[in-house]
């Protein structure tokens, strides 16, 4: 999201740039549903590895265009610990895509979903809800969040880590107003 909140940005990347065609799609009733299937699977490669796993970003928000992306944060006890998680996640398919620090990011070969994993107790974890509540509640903040992703991808990003980044300013706004309502 914004340089401050590390994990909610691309900006540290373990891996190099990856250029990708980004295009907003209408929201697909289908992404609840692929969520709880991840979810699923998840808790069978993690037992009770995986403290809470929840849909965050723009498919777990009802209405929102989106890229055709399903995020899913899992918390675990210790980020350290690649070996009570990593592995096993490795083992059912999920492939490594970032490795930094506080923050693990997997993902499925065809790309469709990523799985950020976090530390319970980082700030990170309730700022990803906390967003994606308010886009869920409040109908003015979801219309500027989709006109501001839109207005960017006209501007012919390429690489998500730069389009994530260019969203910085409007997500945050999006928080603190969050933040100040108590939603």
């Amino acid at each position: 999201m914004h340089r401050v909140d590390r994990t909610l940005s691309r900006s540290s990347l373990s891996a190099e740039p990856e250029k990708r065609q980004l295009e907003l799609v209408a929201y697909d009733d289908s992404w609840p549903a692929i969520f709880l299937d991840h979810k699923r699977r998840l808790r069978d490669a993690l037992g009770t590895t995986g403290v809470a796993v929840e849909h965050i970003g723009s498919t777990s928000v009802p209405g929102l265009a989106a890229k055709p992306i399903v995020d899913i944060l899992v918390t675990v006890g210790d980020i350290t610990a690649e070996e009570d998680y990593l592995a096993p996640l490795l083992s059912v398919g999920y492939e490594l895509r970032v490795r930094e620090p506080g923050h693990r990011l997997v993902r499925t070969s065809a790309r469709d979903v990523h799985i950020h994993i976090l530390q319970r107790g980082d700030q990170a974890i309730d700022r990803y809800v906390l967003f994606r509540n308010r886009l869920r509640t409040d109908a003015d903040d979801r219309s500027l969040y989709e006109a501001t992703k839109r207005a960017l991808l006209e501007e012919g990003f390429d690489d998500m880590n730069a389009y994530a980044d260019a969203k910085t300013d409007v997500i945050a706004a999006i928080i603190a107003r969050a933040l100040a309502s108590g939603t």
